[in-house]
């Protein structure tokens, strides 16, 4: 029996690297991950979804799409960042959770 690398699965189960459909569900992944850390970062925090709304400057159904990781754009990660003191670093290529 051979055993697959988990890249190897990915190459042929969703295609390979550059491929749309490969894109997609890597962007997709990407997203998700971002929403999940922020809805956790809320959670830590103790924050209703409003409350973080509030300090957002947004409604509680747009925060829940946030941390589904859906309408996320640059500018309403940032926002959510700010609102919940998350420091972040953005470089090539890379967003660290770890902006100021």
């Amino acid at each position: 029996m051979k055993l697959y690398t988990h890249e190897e699965m990915l190459d042929r189960v969703v295609g390979k690297k550059g491929t749309p459909r490969r894109d997609t569900m890597e962007d997709e992944l990407h997203t998700y991950l971002i929403g999940e850390a922020i809805k956790q970062a809320r959670i830590k925090q103790e924050l209703t979804q409003e409350e973080l709304g509030e300090r957002m400057g947004v409604q509680r159904a747009q925060v829940s799409r946030i941390e589904s990781g859906r309408n996320l754009t640059f500018a309403t990660v940032a926002r959510a960042f700010k609102a919940l003191g998350i420091p972040a670093e953005l470089s090539a290529g890379d967003i660290r959770l770890a902006l100021w």
